[in-house]
């Protein structure tokens, strides 16, 4: 009866925390550590990333790109140290959006919640056009003779899987959870066993093939190409913070769930990674083939366990859709919610009986469908989402460090850097800006022109099939919303009070009400 009663007095404490940020307790406030840590993990999903562009890696330099993971997982843990301490200080949905808007003031918030809007939208359209890559040839092997590599059928199930994941995130924050939560499970265990066995029973290359190239020279610009697959992974830790007025106590818990969902991605991927290289056949023939890990694992088991493997990661990659989604609707509702989006009183509803932003997830769903009209892969799509994510995170570092040298915090959170912030902080916008760099540099590997995507992606207008694809995409989305910013949002008010820095609720000792997801 005890815990009961801490329990409520801890959900309290957490609905007079919010109220201080001008905002009443609507959603369900039912996640744990775990749930937040499941979330962001699933967000990141090594899985995911690496079967969407481990070809990539591989083909561009062999098996030395395995060092841009420990490179990108050290950038962006430097990043999420600066993110754990922003959720800690404010724990409200909307992330990137919501701590530039304490930080910077309204116009800059506006217009970094915009892009992350976009890019996040991106994410889940690049990461439901990979779960064809996986259960195509899942269902191929079932007998259901379906081709992995044919566009029209990637674009089917994509479409199918949005539909699903839209339908299951309007249900209820509870079942989604428990999907997740569950998905992780198996994804950390599916990779690491599937590893284990590789290294044990199909070790075809030594050690040393992560210094082969496969004769490929390996030079600066070839390195940082093949970067993009470990780019495209390890980002979306911030969605422990995003859910922020779904998690108890999320000062304490969404911190820890940002810093340890970049860990673990980072540790599960690089076994992964690891056990797939050294399980490669012919390094030779892998490199000139592009072969992703769905071959490297039908060359080694039989069609069984190839399948049965391919499915959990299909489970797993099916899960990390989910979680974009949902961390998407909730940069959506949070902006609606302060009137900050057209349509922002149908946007920043919270459904009576489901608890959850319905028409927030519905936009979503909608937009996240217009690139599979023009859908030329899912790599294009990876790379566009993923340089919009690091100009938002970029933005929300520079807003963060300007508040740094004008004294922020002025009061104490859970966590905090304390002398050491500025440095991090400094560290975190040389990694942003140097990777933005990276992906805007034009080449055909990572930044193509409609021209080299043999007319798959052709705008039919000659100049603009001659400009980089994530110019046009970044160019489109910036003058959409300036348009939009200077016709209506310029002239409106803030709809709720910014206030002054507030430190945390006193919360008393943690204890879990009966069903309440951890």
């Amino acid at each position: 009866m005890t815990d009961v009663v801490d329990a409520a007095q801890s959900q309290s404490a957490d609905a007079k925390d919010l109220a201080r940020f001008g905002y009443k307790q609507e959603l369900h406030r039912t996640l744990g550590f775990f749930s937040s840590f499941a979330a962001a993990f699933s967000y990141i999903s090594p899985s995911t990333g690496i079967f969407t562009l481990f070809a990539l890696g591989l083909a561009t330099v062999g098996g030395v790109f395995i060092w841009s993971w420990p490179i990108v997982a050290v950038g962006q843990f430097i990043v999420a140290l600066n993110f754990a301490e922003l959720s800690s200080h404010f724990p409200v949905a909307g992330s990137v959006f919501q701590w530039t808007k304490y930080l910077a003031g309204k116009s800059y918030a506006w217009f970094n919640g915009w892009i992350y809007l976009f890019a996040g939208i991106l994410t889940t359209t690049a990461v439901v056009v990979t779960l064809p890559l996986t259960i195509l040839p899942a269902l191929d092997n079932m007998g259901w003779k379906l081709d992995a590599a044919s566009l029209h059928d990637q674009v089917w199930v994509a479409a199918i899987t949005l539909v699903v994941i839209t339908v299951l995130n309007i249900g209820s924050v509870r079942v989604v959870t428990r999907i997740n939560n569950t998905g992780v499970f198996f994804e950390v265990v599916g990779m690491v066993i599937f590893a284990i066995v590789m290294l044990i029973v199909h070790r075809h290359q030594p050690i040393s093939v992560v210094t082969n190239s496969a004769g490929i020279h390996v030079s600066f610009g070839t390195f940082f190409a093949a970067m993009f697959m470990s780019l495209f992974v390890i980002y979306g830790m911030d969605t422990a913070a995003t859910l922020a007025e779904e998690t108890r106590d999320p000062r304490r818990k969404a911190p820890q769930a940002v810093l340890s969902s970049v860990g673990g991605a980072f540790i599960i991927g690089a076994i992964f990674l690891l056990a797939t290289l050294m399980a490669i056949p012919n390094l030779h023939e892998a490199v000139s083939h592009g072969w992703g890990p769905a071959q490297i694992i039908d060359a080694n088991f039989s069609k069984f366990w190839a399948t049965i493997y391919l499915l959990v990661v299909s489970a797993a990659i099916f899960v990390c859709c989910l979680s974009i989604d949902a961390a998407t609707i909730r940069l959506a509702f949070g902006m609606a919610r302060d009137k900050r989006l057209p349509l922002s009183k149908q946007l920043g509803k919270v459904h009576p009986r489901y608890r959850t932003p319905i028409w927030s997830s519905i936009a979503v769903g909608i937009i996240a469908a217009i690139p599979l009209l023009k859908y030329s892969g899912a790599g294009i799509v990876a790379i566009a989402a993923t340089a919009m994510i690091y100009l938002a995170y970029l933005l929300g570092n520079a807003a963060l460090m300007r508040a740094r040298l004008n004294g922020w915090p002025k009061v104490k959170s859970p966590f905090r850097l304390g002398a050491w912030g500025p440095i991090v902080n400094v560290l975190a916008l040389l990694y942003g800006g140097a990777m933005l760099v990276n992906f805007a540099w034009p080449r055909a590997t990572s930044n193509p022109t409609p021209d080299q995507t043999a007319g798959a992606l052709s705008l039919g207008v000659g100049f603009l099939n001659r400009i980089p694809i994530l110019y046009s995409v970044f160019v489109v989305v910036v003058i959409i919303g300036a348009i939009y910013y200077l016709a209506v949002e310029r002239r409106r008010p803030l709809h709720v009070e910014v206030p002054s820095e507030v430190g945390p609720v006193e919360i008393p000792a943690e204890s879990l009400a009966p069903g309440e997801i951890v």
